[in-house]
């Protein structure tokens, strides 16, 4: 495997990508900010934040974007978070919208209430080192996961953090946490699909 820097790129169209992207820096990776579609060439992995989805639709719409995401997404890791879980879910409701269509799980938008209902909880995960932070802000919930995707931590009862092969979904907001395991796992896949190619 080439000893060289990850070179992860964070859609950086709205929501809080900067955080994502100081998190990512700080764990050893070179981070793109992607606003084109054709900075997602030569990517070992993307991460997609949280923020609007149907906000991050009307962006996508423009010069290919959603067509050339979606066929990035099937093929390199990829991570989203609250609004990134929406836009990978095949299935999405309240109201539906277009997805990438991507992970196989359906989610149901704003789930947890409003803005000022956010909140922080611990919860146990199946990530060593204990009890995971996890920060709310107007999150989707994982109402349905496929055979091939494994819960790693859950919310009364409720999937919270999933992954499928070479995806990664979190219905919360990892990177203003303190804690850094979910985007390391993240970067522990990046590393291993490198290692393939």
């Amino acid at each position: 495997m080439s000893k060289s820097k990850p070179r992860i790129g964070v859609l950086a169209l709205q929501g809080a990508f900067e955080a994502h992207a100081s998190r990512l820096r700080s764990l050893g990776a070179d981070v793109i900010l992607v606003r084109k579609p054709e900075q997602l060439a030569g990517l070992d992995g993307l991460v997609i934040p949280g923020g609007e989805s149907t906000t991050f639709l009307k962006h996508l719409e423009r010069g290919g974007f959603f067509d050339a995401l979606q066929q990035f997404v099937r093929e390199t890791p990829t991570f989203g978070t609250c609004a990134g879980t929406i836009l990978l879910a095949t299935g999405v409701h309240n109201p539906a919208q277009r997805s990438l269509a991507a992970m196989d799980i359906t989610v149901e938008r704003n789930a947890y209430g409003r803005q000022n209902e956010s909140h922080i909880l611990e919860t146990e995960t199946t990530l060593p080192g204990g009890p995971l932070e996890m920060v709310y802000i107007r999150a989707p919930r994982i109402t349905e996961t496929g055979p091939e995707v494994s819960t790693l931590a859950e919310r009364n009862g409720s999937p919270t953090l999933v992954r499928q092969g070479h995806l990664l979904a979190a219905t919360f907001h990892p990177e203003l946490s303190d804690d850094p395991r979910v985007h390391q796992l993240f970067l522990d896949m990046v590393r291993a699909a490198r290692q393939l190619t």
